[in-house]
């Protein structure tokens, strides 16, 4: 080999290797993310977000100090766009990958903001979701269903909603598949006329019935030990009479026993229209939840 020639072979690895060191050395520029709340008009921000900005902001207050980041590196993920991450991944029920893409964030990183920004929601329930406690809540309750078919005493309809997750895997994944064939989790819900949420529980397989839900719930224990009073919830067939859970009449031949049945059915309609507002909302909860829930 020519001597000249080996020495520019030598130069030219040397050079190669400072344009490495200095590619290691430069800063690291910050990932640029457009401020969403400034991006869209307040129309097109609820489509694609699923809340209205007040909501929104309101949000990323309560939990920020529950999912901040503790890096202080310069592209570090804030709590905003954590949550706006997360409120996409709701909306769309998109694979991780395709949230990741358009938030500039790679696979692993979405599903650990998604898992934190949601158990930082979960957290806020108690404060959002509760039983009408004061008899003064529970008249209000009760007038609130009274005024749709004049059914006394009425402060919650109860029913539960399939929720359809990924095979969750392991010798218990059975469990998870439903009546219907595909894996989910049972949810128990109970709203008022106002379709707002009083009582949820989340925990249950989809093999899981109604009933049993039921039966296993601490809001039925309320019930039975007269922490509402004489009030009363309204349910589907699928539940058992109760003095406190009162359903349709199996088989109804008189004129009032059908008007009861009418009147029952329209009065607890809003936990179905609940169910059905929240699916479209977030169509994620229909699509079904492309994350291991169960671990």
């Amino acid at each position: 080999m020519d001597p000249l020639l080996g020495e520019l072979t030598d130069d030219e690895d040397f050079l190669e290797l400072v344009r490495q060191h200095e590619r290691l050395r430069r800063p690291q520029t910050e990932r640029f993310r457009p401020n969403n709340f400034e991006k869209w008009n307040d129309v097109d921000f609820k489509k694609k977000f699923r809340l209205a900005k007040p909501i929104v902001n309101y949000l990323i207050e309560e939990i920020s100090g529950l999912i901040a980041s503790k890096t202080n590196k310069n592209h570090a993920l804030t709590p905003a766009d954590m949550v706006f991450i997360t409120l996409r991944f709701l909306a769309t029920g998109c694979f991780l990958q395709s949230v990741g893409d358009i938030s500039g964030v790679d696979k692993s990183t979405t599903s650990r903001v998604i898992t934190k920004v949601t158990r930082a929601i979960a957290s806020l329930s108690k404060d959002f979701i509760k039983m009408p406690m004061g008899v003064e809540d529970r008249n209000s309750k009760a007038q609130g269903f009274y005024n749709i078919c004049r059914f006394p005493r009425c402060i919650g309809a109860v029913d539960c909603t399939h929720v359809k997750i990924q095979s969750p895997g392991g010798a218990n994944a059975e469990n998870y598949r439903n009546r219907k064939g595909f894996f989910s989790f049972n949810v128990q819900a109970i709203c008022d006329s106002d379709l707002k949420i009083s009582n949820i529980v989340c925990r249950w397989p989809g093999s899981t019935h109604d009933s049993m839900i039921f039966r296993n719930s601490r809001v039925k224990a309320e019930f039975e030990n007269g922490v509402y009073g004489n009030n009363l919830l309204l349910g589907d067939s699928g539940y058992g009479v109760k003095p406190y859970l009162i359903t349709p009449l199996a088989n109804p031949t008189t004129r009032a026993e059908n008007l009861f049945n009418e009147a029952q059915i329209r009065t607890r309609n809003p936990i179905e229209r609940c169910f059905g507002v929240l699916k479209r909302r977030f169509p994620i909860l229909a699509t079904g939840i492309r994350l291991m829930l169960i671990k």
